[in-house]
């Protein structure tokens, strides 16, 4: 039962909107005037009801006394310029006597529900908050508060971000908690894996092409930098990206143009750019691989990442949760881990970090036969060892020979790139610099 206060000087309107709203299940309160309402306390009712005209007082002039509780406003004065002003002052809503009972009702109950909706709204805004507190991102763990800690800082401002980490860590969930706390989140969050655009077409993909720039450009292109014009443009894997692209990126940063492939002038381009890598973009400057000047203009604000063997109790909490979801994608009455599989879940090393987590619960409730998972079907299998430190006197280069020459006999490509923290792509394309193709079988 909702409790309402009338608002009414008329004694024969007051009683008569007190017996509608009596007879529709609600519990009303009827007042003749705005001093009589806020000695009621307005806000603490579900819905106020008041004539737009009081003695002494304006019916408009309870809203704020009444916040949050939703106002409609009732007035003999039908005229578009009343509602409108008891609207721009916070008025949920207007009614113009003479009323239709029918429709008071039915104004009152859609009222309430919608108001119902926000509170539930903000209660479930709240508690997702407090359990995800960045951008739906779970970690309660000192080195994931510093992670938030962060976010919260850099979003809010204009500044490049570079987020690094392990490949799984959460980069991209990252860089869009930074694009949706910003003031650019109504605008478009674009976002491009570097590795995944071969190196002859990422520029065309990038910044855009004129038609007949190279053969078959058969017409005007534009790219992924103007795309996301008035929002933010997320790299990933922004090591990969070839020489020529780091230029005219480094062109994007420092004058806020963009020029396509073939073209002769630039574009001005309004975008904010979150880079991410799990490559330490400061060996690839020593190396020659990577822009002394782009680096540090990427470098501006940093925010790494730990990987999931670092963040202690985390893992269970984001296990419980993966749970959930996967549940629900998958159409899977609610599961729930043994306390083999948590143990399983905290002795695992996870290489591949929260990617690999959520492969594993996915693929554990796809498996399921009764109401729990236990640690056989989570597939963990030992973890492999981590590829050793490079002696002192090897080069980087002297490094990636030796290491894939010994091992590749035993690792797939797959493995090999996981191991020396590079993508495929990036094997390959050493491997091809350095001489060392691959051996047949």
């Amino acid at each position: 039962m909702s409790t309402i206060l009338v608002v009414e000087d008329e004694a024969i309107t007051r009683d008569t909107l007190t017996g509608v709203l009596e007879r529709a299940g609600h519990r009303v309160t009827a007042v003749e005037s705005a001093e009589a309402a806020r000695t009621a306390d307005p806000s603490a009712f579900d819905l106020v009801l008041t004539d737009l005209r009081l003695p002494g007082a304006a019916g408009t002039d309870l809203i704020a006394a009444a916040d949050p509780t939703p106002v409609i406003v009732l007035t003999s004065y039908a005229s578009v310029r009343s509602a409108v002003d008891s609207m721009k002052q916070g008025a949920v809503d207007y009614l113009a006597k003479p009323f239709d009972h029918d429709e008071l009702v039915l104004l009152v109950e859609r009222t309430l529900r919608t108001a119902d909706l926000e509170r539930q709204n903000a209660a479930l805004k709240s508690q997702v908050a407090a359990h995800y507190p960045v951008g739906g991102m779970i970690g309660g763990s000192p080195a994931m508060q510093a992670v938030f800690d962060r976010i919260r800082r850099v979003a809010p401002t204009a500044a490049t971000v570079l987020v690094l980490g392990e490949s799984g860590t959460g980069k991209e969930l990252a860089a869009r908690a930074i694009h949706d706390g910003s003031p650019r989140q109504e605008g478009p969050f674009i976002t491009v894996n570097c590795a995944a655009i071969p190196a002859g077409l990422i520029e065309s993909e990038l910044f855009g092409h004129e038609k007949g720039a190279f053969t078959g450009a058969d017409r005007q292109h534009r790219g992924l930098v103007e795309a996301a014009e008035g929002g933010t443009l997320f790299l990933d894997e922004i090591g990969e990206l070839p020489a020529e692209a780091q230029a005219r990126l480094l062109r994007v940063l420092q004058a806020g143009e963009v020029r396509r492939v073939g073209a002769t002038g630039a574009r001005h381009v309004d975008v904010r750019l979150v880079a991410a890598t799990h490559r330490d973009l400061r060996a690839l400057v020593a190396a020659g691989d990577f822009r002394e000047d782009l680096y540090y203009r990427l470098q501006v604000m940093e925010i790494r990442l730990p990987p999931l063997r670092e963040r202690g109790p985390d893992v269970e909490a984001l296990a419980e949760a993966l749970l959930a979801r996967a549940c629900q994608r998958l159409n899977r009455p609610p599961l729930a881990l043994t306390e083999a599989a948590r143990r399983a879940i905290r002795e695992h090393d996870w290489p591949g970090n929260v990617r690999e987590l959520e492969n594993a619960i996915e693929r554990a409730v796809i498996l399921a036969d009764g109401e729990a998972i236990d640690a056989a079907a989570l597939g963990l299998e030992s973890t492999p060892a981590r590829p050793e430190a490079p002696a002192d006197d090897l080069s980087l280069d002297e490094y990636f020979i030796h290491f894939v020459r010994s091992h590749e006999g035993e690792l797939t490509e797959t493995e090999l790139a996981r191991r020396l923290g590079v993508s495929r792509k990036t094997l390959w394309e050493r491997r091809q610099r350095l001489g060392i193709p691959r051996r047949p079988g």
